[in-house]
């Protein structure tokens, strides 16, 4: 069957067009996104407000309208952070609903952390042994450790790039003192969930996945995205290490300018590359081998497991 997916992210609201059939890999056949950053879309009380409720409805019906074009059999579509911790996300979601007809669910942390293992699962599979698996989005940092398709432990955190340079990072580029408060607030986060993760023992690969860690990758010198979904790419937590010290000194703008990093997403780097730093540190993983499936890849295999 053809299937639509939209993802609504804390940066980007994507639709993705698969070829998806029971057994086999789902195949792109059209993608479409814009960078909504929904996060820069709260107001003080958390509320989003009414332009990117409307931007949201806006960007949803073009997708309806691409879905049909492409010949797409059925359209699905899940939240994630921005609008699951909004109090008006329910609002927003209703709006949506009533203007397009199209219902986007709310997936929780725990979900996400399931869904993205899922796919890594799929992509690595068993030979793979027992996967932790790291995604950081926009809003959150989801863990996931286990030997079979469900993980034994699934956790979700606030650490989200975008999240942390909102909150965490003022300034372009930040102080030191601003820096080094950001990363003793992240790594103390991440170690407070450290006893289930550190209870299922060492895994036989460790995995990260989203736009993030790739980024990520590819400035410490992993293939560029050029060579292909099945390239091997990885990130070396002492070459992040390096990398970060670099790039706490550049502005949003120069950050823009190292490969594969997005002028959109230029300014997030640095939060991301403190919570994967910390991420690899505190679980003691010396590299990440890097996922091209992540989310919206879960949600596929999943709706295709509950076809069968």
């Amino acid at each position: 069957m053809r299937l639509g997916v939209i993802d609504v992210g804390s940066n980007t609201v994507h639709l993705l067009v698969v070829d998806a059939h029971l057994g086999a890999q789902p195949l792109p056949a059209s993608s479409h996104k814009i960078e909504l950053r929904l996060s820069e879309h709260v107001t003080d009380e958390g509320l989003i407000d009414d332009d990117g409720r409307d931007q949201l409805t806006a960007f949803v019906a073009e997708c309806q309208q691409i879905a049909e074009d492409q010949g797409a059999q059925e359209l699905v579509g899940f939240v994630t952070s921005a609008i699951r911790e909004a109090p008006n996300g329910d609002v927003v979601l209703s709006h949506v609903a009533a203007r397009t007809g199209v219902a986007l669910d709310v997936l929780s942390g725990e979900d996400e952390a399931r869904l993205t293992f899922l796919a890594v699962r799929r992509w690595f599979g068993w030979s793979a042994g027992t996967l932790l698996v790291a995604d950081i989005g926009g809003g959150s940092l989801e863990l996931a450790i286990g030997s079979d398709e469900e993980p034994d432990v699934a956790i979700s955190l606030p650490l989200g790039a975008g999240r942390i340079t909102r909150d965490w990072l003022p300034g372009d580029p930040p102080t030191a003192d601003v820096l080094r408060d950001a990363r003793r607030q992240v790594r103390a986060t991440i170690a407070a969930t450290m006893h289930p993760l550190a209870k299922a023992g060492a895994p036989d690969l460790a995995v990260g996945t989203s736009k993030t860690m790739r980024s990520l990758a590819r400035i410490t010198g992993a293939a560029p995205s050029s060579e292909g979904m099945y390239a091997a790419r990885s990130l070396d937590r002492a070459a992040l290490s390096v990398r970060l010290a670099e790039i706490s000194a550049m502005t949003g703008g120069q950050r823009a300018d190292l490969p594969g990093v997005s002028r959109a997403r230029a300014r997030q780097l640095l939060g991301g590359a403190l919570v994967a730093e910390a991420t690899m540190d505190l679980l003691g993983l010396d590299r990440l081998e890097i996922c091209p499936w992540a989310l919206r890849e879960g949600i596929i295999l999943r709706r295709l497991d509950v076809m069968s």
